[in-house]
């Protein structure tokens, strides 16, 4: 008769489940990843599937009753590092949409705006439409491959282990959401610089000719020059969103160092 002990059962249990943590953490709170379109079955899903391959290769856990102090304290440790590598690229995505919303409200399409269900606000039209192209430009130079060979290096640099963090390393996220405001205007510089001065004329006209409708000659040709600007800008946007998407991951490396 095979019989197995309470320690051979935690030994089991802990290789899975502790990793399982720190992935689905990330897989819910990363972008791309955690969308609100995907189906919360196919996130628990790919972790598991990732917990399957990743398990096996770890170092011996500690021999932890999960349902301890002591247990509860890894698994709170694995969760915060997972949400935390995945809220340093959601700043990166972040940055984009805080770029749509500025050109937006210079165009005078701060009004255009409709309920996105994963931020939980009301999401200009033009923030959606860089995130949706940020997130293809993602996808088109394998930045999820890359970022999901981070997570699994991850265990390397952090392995479970029943110690302590330096939760001073959360000064490493916390430094780089500032590249959410200085990363959006410089992405938005270009067109905001241009419908200022659009705007600009458009005052100094309403003074000189007091008789013609600003507000009825403004809107249009605020409108038409965002339009053609975004059509002259966004397909040169591409470098600039590479070397975005190279800080998140230089960031995340640090943030790991730093814990």
């Amino acid at each position: 008769m095979v019989s197995i002990s309470l320690d051979q059962l935690y030994t089991w249990l802990n290789a899975f489940l502790w990793p399982f943590i720190r992935l689905l953490s990330f897989v819910g709170a990363a972008p791309l990843f955690g969308e609100s379109s995907i189906p919360n079955r196919a996130k628990v899903g790919l972790a598991v599937f990732m917990t399957l391959i990743v398990a096996p290769t770890l170092p011996p856990l500690p021999n932890v009753a999960p349902g301890s102090y002591e247990g509860l304290f890894i698994a709170l440790q694995q969760f915060l590092i997972g949400t935390s590598m995945a809220l340093v690229m959601r700043i990166v995505f972040g940055a984009v949409q805080t770029a749509g919303e500025f050109i937006g409200l210079q165009m005078g399409l701060s009004f255009a705006s409709f309920f996105d269900p994963q931020t939980g606000a009301n999401t200009t039209v033009l923030a959606r439409l860089m995130n949706m192209m940020t997130m293809l430009l993602f996808l088109a130079v394998n930045g999820h491959l890359l970022l999901l060979s981070g997570l699994l290096h991850s265990f390397e640099l952090l392995p479970i282990q029943n110690q302590g963090i330096d939760l001073n390393g959360l000064s490493v996220l916390f430094q780089f959401s500032s590249q959410v405001l200085e990363a959006g205007m410089l992405l938005a510089l270009p067109l905001i610089i241009v419908l200022l001065t659009i705007n600009l004329a458009l005052g100094i006209l309403n003074r000189t000719a007091q008789q013609l409708s600003v507000f009825a000659v403004g809107f249009p040709i605020s409108l038409s020059v965002g339009f053609i600007l975004l059509w002259v800008v966004l397909p040169r946007t591409a470098p600039f969103l590479q070397r975005l998407f190279d800080q998140g991951y230089a960031h995340i490396a640090k943030l790991l160092g730093a814990l």
